[in-house]
């Protein structure tokens, strides 16, 4: 598995971590979604630019 693949594989796993917390916790204050939100923009960011790194 090349390295591409490895980072892609982690942030994908750090963002459903984010996501399962996000959906299993009902008393979240709007400053804790807002920084989940950010965090997951930010691996969003990564995975797309990974995805694309990838294809060329």
């Amino acid at each position: 598995m090349d390295k591409i693949e490895s980072a892609l594989q982690y942030y994908n796993q750090k963002s459903k971590e984010i996501i399962d917390a996000v959906n299993s916790n009902s008393n979240l204050t709007a400053d804790q979604i807002i920084e989940y939100g950010e965090e997951i923009a930010i691996l969003e960011y990564k995975i797309t630019a990974l995805e694309v790194a990838k294809e060329s």
